[in-house]
């Protein structure tokens, strides 16, 4: 039995999330799927975190085990080949005995996408959030600053979110404006279910002017999901990479393939 560490990119749309569910198509299990059909084992793949419906990946990080004889970069091409036409692609496959994605992960960042326009978006749509009303990105970015360090999530936390501890430290939320386009970046080990959404439906607020950074930082002290000014679509959304400890490099978009 052989571990392999893939790295995939997929268009979350179609999808109900990463994690195999009964009411619809996984990333997880359409991989799976391919594994399955080629090489007749029961595979599970195990991932470095979790998306939800209609969330994008760059580089989410994945591993498997797998008995049958292929080298790594023909199982790659098999299961590109497999999974077609749905919109998932590895980019990325080696053998990494020992290899965790989830417990080994020290790190995870995402990146999320808002267009502030009034022109609707064509090749953007379902890519990135749409905000017709004038934003100050600049304000955003120093409300953001009041949410780093380690403290309780609650309010920018899902009711569905099965994390044990509420409690995350944030190492990074910056925003950034070019041109019609924001982009928020965000860092941590981990997070809770729909923690970046959530932050950023709140920032959103702040950059129409609705909110200041000191509500943000008192939404933040409830501790109280009802103190939540707004959760953002999924459809800006990204993982965008997994890192891990130095003998692992972190694990990012643009991999060479192997």
């Amino acid at each position: 039995m052989r571990r392999f560490r893939i790295t995939i990119e997929f268009d979350g749309r179609p999808f109900v999330g990463w994690q195999r569910q009964h009411n619809g198509v996984s990333v997880q299990g359409s991989i799976e799927a391919a594994l399955n059909a080629i090489s007749g084992e029961t595979v599970a793949v195990h991932g470095a975190g979790r998306t939800d419906a209609g969330v994008h990946a760059a580089a989410m990080v994945a591993h498997f085990d797998l008995e049958k004889p292929l080298s790594a970069f023909r199982l790659m091409q098999a299961i590109n080949a497999r999974v077609r036409p749905a919109p998932i692609a590895v980019l990325d496959c080696v053998e990494a005995p020992g290899f965790h994605a989830r417990f080994d992960c020290i790190g995870r960042r995402y990146r999320y996408v808002i267009v502030n326009r009034r022109a609707p978006l064509t090749t953007q749509r379902g890519l990135a959030w749409q905000v017709q009303t004038p934003l100050d990105a600049g304000a955003m970015h120093d409300a953001a600053q009041a949410l780093l360090g380690k403290h309780d999530f609650t309010t920018f936390r899902s009711t569905a979110c099965q994390s044990a501890s509420p409690v995350k430290t944030l190492d990074r939320l910056d925003v950034q404006r070019c041109g019609d386009t924001i982009t928020i970046a965000a860092a941590a080990r981990s997070f809770l279910h729909h923690q970046v959404r959530s932050m950023t439906g709140c920032l959103k607020l702040v950059g129409e002017g609705r909110w200041s950074r000191e509500d943000l930082a008192a939404a933040l002290a409830a501790c109280d999901r009802t103190a939540l000014g707004l959760n953002a679509p999924p459809d800006g959304l990204t993982f965008m990479a997994a890192v891990y400890p130095s003998s692992q490099p972190e694990v990012s978009a643009n991999l060479t393939v192997l």
